[in-house]
């Protein structure tokens, strides 16, 4: 299972890249194998400004419908909108080409809630 050491992570399985006050997010190596296959990840909330907790949008696979949660609150600037046509692109690159939004943060100490990759390890059993 991989989970890269740069990046924060929540209980609910996303995954955090903070580069400024930008945070680009996606969900875990572990997730996208728990969901199975990726067929659809809808995101309506570009432009919408979210607390930490909100849900934004939802990711399908062909066993399950998942909702995605905000690690942290902020404006939803970017969609990933290659993931349109190639929602695979979850499964097989979760932390590259499978990122799903692009946050403008308002609060950057609520990173300080997010887990390492250590502490994600130890709740996903790795």
């Amino acid at each position: 299972m991989n989970i890269p050491a740069d990046l924060k992570y929540t209980k609910d399985h996303e995954w955090v890249r903070i580069e400024g006050n930008t945070a680009t997010i996606g969900i875990t190596d572990f997730a996208q194998g728990e969901l199975g296959d990726i067929v659809f990840v809808e995101i309506e909330t570009e432009g919408d400004t979210l607390s930490q907790h909100d849900v934004f949008g939802t990711v399908e696979a062909v066993k399950t419908v998942s909702d995605l949660f905000m690690p942290l609150s902020g404006e939803v600037a970017e969609f990933n909108k290659t993931l349109e046509t190639n929602p695979e692109n979850v499964n097989t690159d979760p932390y590259g080409d499978g990122w799903m939004i692009k946050v403008n943060m308002s609060d950057a100490s609520e990173a300080d809630s997010l887990m390492s990759a250590e502490e994600y390890g130890q709740l996903v059993g790795a």
